[in-house]
């Protein structure tokens, strides 16, 4: 019997230790959770540090509405309407005040010239030196082709307030904009690229209508066909409306650019207001939500097979050999990479200085723009006002929607320099500065460490 009582007693026990524990456990979780939330939400940077943002905890309380991520979206502080907006005057040109452009290389009797010329070493390192007066490589190379019909030409000789965007090879179909003034729809001239496959692909897909002139429209749209295309590679190619939007409509004073893919739901002269006209700024674009160094988003591109990964190690060598430094909390830009979807620019000469050179690092290298841009402000400095504005202002300025296809191209998949060699994977329009002898031997350039700071990146 006292045997039976004592064994009772050590159940009991058992069971009672159990369950404290269980209850002990489930407090110590519940706090580490609480302590996790509110680290992530603290204004204080070492707990803030501590935070892990895209943790699978906070990935599946942001399902349930509990999460304190920072948003993926977030009101844009823009004006209450944009009839009450007033335009100002353009800036003044001040440290370039004449921009102009070489058209023709004396050194290549090709009868089809490079779109982007064929810019040596010399003459790059010279472009990126600031005068009054610049001449430089910005692609529309003569008989290099982009030609546009007569009647679009025409067309665009009075757009000087432009939101412009581009699809080629048949990716995506226009998305019509939402939210748009009455004032806008007149200030505004609404311009979409497309190569001729894609305007094939867009009248099967819907309805094109043709005004008097021969212009084609879908819905707010006016379409820009570009004939003769100057690269090879679909990437290349929307590279030129979308970097170089002052050559293609040179009577711009502003101009919006967004990816073939978005659905715009701001009212353009409100996106000037917020990010040009009140800060005056003449660039604006969004930082990256995963990034701040280029060599990060070099690394997330070869893990993504994005583009060949011993291109994108060159290309990185050089601007590292060039010294092109990690971002840092030193610097003054909050992140080296953008979000490249969405450019907001005054053309003025300094503005569009940027962008022929941003394009000359695309053209020479690979297509990746991310990876450029932040070399090419290194190289500027001060020269021009930029605006990074927050990338969740940036996602609540359109829609995204999904390409009719994905986009694969051999060389993205190519591991080192004989794959792309022996499969005949170089580009021959593009791209050609990573098969021209650099300066210098790169073979001892060590890139810097990445630390990867994001699952998602």
């Amino acid at each position: 019997m006292k045997g039976d009582a004592m064994r009772a007693a050590w159940r009991k026990g058992a069971v009672r230790l159990v369950l404290v524990s269980a209850i002990a456990w489930a407090l110590f979780v519940l706090l580490a959770l609480a302590f996790h939330l509110w680290s992530c939400s603290s204004s204080v940077a070492f707990l803030s540090a501590l935070c892990k943002k895209d943790s699978k905890v906070l990935n599946v309380l942001d399902s349930m509405g509990l999460s304190s991520k920072p948003l993926h979206r977030c009101p844009i502080p823009v004006a209450d309407n944009a009839n009450s907006v007033a335009i100002p005057k353009r800036t003044p040109n001040t440290i370039v005040k004449k921009l102009s452009y070489i058209t023709v290389d004396k050194q290549d009797n090709d009868p089809s010239p490079l779109f982007g010329g064929r810019q040596s070493w010399k003459q790059r390192e010279d472009s990126f030196k600031l005068n009054n007066t610049v001449k430089v490589h910005c692609g529309f190379m003569k008989n290099s082709g982009a030609d546009m019909d007569d009647v679009d030409v025409k067309y665009i000789q009075k757009c000087k307030f432009v939101v412009a965007s581009g699809i080629f090879d048949g990716y995506d179909i226009p998305h019509q904009p939402s939210n748009i003034s009455l004032r806008s729809q007149k200030l505004f001239c609404f311009l979409m690229v497309v190569d001729e496959v894609s305007l094939d692909f867009i009248e099967k897909s819907t309805t094109i209508k043709f005004d008097r002139a021969g212009g084609k429209w879908v819905g707010i749209w006016r379409l820009i066909t570009l004939r003769r295309l100057p690269f090879d590679e679909p990437r290349r190619n929307g590279k030129v409306p979308k970097i170089l939007t002052h050559r293609l409509f040179p009577q711009a004073w502003y101009s919006i650019w967004i990816d073939g893919k978005m659905e715009l739901i701001v009212d353009p002269l409100l996106i000037l207001e917020r990010y040009l006209w009140r800060g005056k700024y003449t660039f604006a674009i969004a930082v990256h939500k995963h990034h701040r160094s280029i060599y990060e988003e070099g690394d997330a591109i070869k893990r993504r097979k994005r583009y060949a990964r011993p291109l994108v190690d060159l290309q990185m060598k050089m601007y590292y050999y060039e010294g092109m430094e990690p971002w840092n909390l030193k610097k003054r830009m909050p992140s080296d990479v953008p979000e490249g979807a969405v450019l907001i620019r005054e053309h003025t000469t300094m503005t569009d200085l940027f962008s022929c050179l941003w394009f000359n690092e695309v053209n020479l290298f690979t297509p990746r723009d991310q990876l450029s841009f932040g070399y090419v402000v290194y190289r500027l400095g001060d020269a021009l006002k930029f605006f990074m504005f927050p990338n969740c202002e940036y996602n609540s300025l359109f829609i995204l929607h999904r390409h009719t296809r994905e986009h694969s191209s051999k060389v993205e998949w190519a591991k080192t320099i004989d794959e792309i060699v022996k499969e005949g994977l170089k580009e021959s329009k593009g791209g050609l500065g990573l098969w021209t002898p650099y300066p210098v031997d790169l073979g001892s350039v060590e890139l810097p460490n990445v630390k990867r700071t994001s699952p998602a990146g």
